[in-house]
This record gives structure tokens, sequence and C-alpha cells, in this order.
């Protein structure tokens, strides 16, 4: 699938939502004309696999010695676990805080310590959680190939973290693609489209 492809298939199982006149408010609180819940693709099995398989290339591609690969804690693991699935790789995921109970681990599953791994996310809006989730792998002594998603909201914040941070980061998708299909297949005016790439550059 073409990023476009991707931007399309998210958009017919309602994945994303574009409401200049009816804006979404996110959790951080930033109301929004544009709202992503990349979650629904795990319920659709011709998306799922057209994303997954996308997955699969992307990392063939731009880190063809991946050892593991990697979740972030919730969003990304269905999707970690339907990718090394179809590599062959084994998998783990790296939880949002410490378990209180046992081990108090970050990082369940496949060990990663010496290991070439790829971070797998559903969603790049500033890149924090990301970012944080790849420090604790490294943290662990993983390599981290890079951080590859599903959609990105392309924040100029976004770009700034990662370029600190020394990760790569990678999307099969982005806002200006999808834009650029809503318009296309008219679910968009071209003013709206602006006012959207306003929303997103004044962030």
């Amino acid at each position: 699938m073409s990023r476009e492809s991707v931007a399309k298939a998210l958009l017919d199982i309602g994945a994303v939502q574009v409401r200049p006149d009816d804006p979404f408010t996110w959790a951080s609180g930033i109301i929004s004309p544009i709202y992503c819940d990349n979650r629904q693709i795990i319920g659709h099995v011709e998306a799922r696999k057209g994303i997954v398989n996308d997955f699969a290339e992307k990392i063939r591609e731009i880190a063809p010695e991946t050892e593991v690969i990697a979740g972030t804690s919730t969003a990304g693991i269905p999707h970690a676990a339907f990718i090394s699935e179809a590599l062959g790789l084994p998998m783990s995921y790296v939880r949002g805080s410490k378990k209180k109970h046992g081990t108090g681990r970050l990082i369940e599953g496949a060990d990663v310590k010496g290991r070439k791994v790829v971070l797998i996310e559903d969603l790049i809006s500033t890149g924090g959680s990301s970012i944080e989730a790849a420090e604790i792998l490294r943290d662990e002594g993983a390599e981290v190939e890079a951080v590859v998603a599903i959609f990105s909201y392309q924040l100029e914040k976004a770009e700034q973290n990662f370029e600190s941070s020394g990760f790569k980061c990678v999307t099969l998708s982005d806002l200006d693609t999808l834009l650029d299909v809503s318009v296309d297949a008219d679910m968009l005016t071209e003013a709206e489209r602006a006012e959207v790439v306003k929303f997103r550059d004044e962030l």
C-alpha cells in the first residue's frame, strides 16, 4: 500500500476523522479539527492485513537486521504482535510504568539487551511517549533501529523532539497525505483543508 492507500484505508474504516466545523477534544485538552484512533484497525481484517504488510516491508527496507519487534503500551502492542508474526521475529512491549509487583519490569516479552529493535507506534503527535519508550529500550541495552508508526500529524514539535533524541522515526502515512486524499474524494473542501493545516502549523 502507498501512503495514499494507507490514508484511504484509515478514512474508510473511520480511524481518522476530519471535522473542522465540529472539532474534537484530545486527551491533552487540545481542541482539534482532526482525530485519529488507529485502534480501529485491529477490528478490520483487510485494512489490518494491508497495514501489517506495509509495516513489514518498511522494516525490511530500513532495518533489515532487526531482531526484535517492540510495541508501545498500549496502542502499539497489537500491531507489534501482528508484525512480529509476519516477520517471524520475537516481540516485546514497553510498559507505561513499572509493575508494582513481581520483577517490576518496564519491558515484557523478548529480551532486548544487545539486540536490534524496531519500536512500533500507532500514532505520532509530539513524539514524546514514543521517545520515552525508545529511551527505555535503549536503557535496557537495545539498539533501537527506528520508531515506525502508522500515522503522523506532522507537528513541528515531533520533528524537533526526534531530532534532539537521536531516534529515527518513519510513518506509513501522514496528515498532508490524508488531507490530499480527503479533498480528492470530496470529503473535504480546500477551505476545510486549509483550516486543518493552519491548526497543525500553529501547534
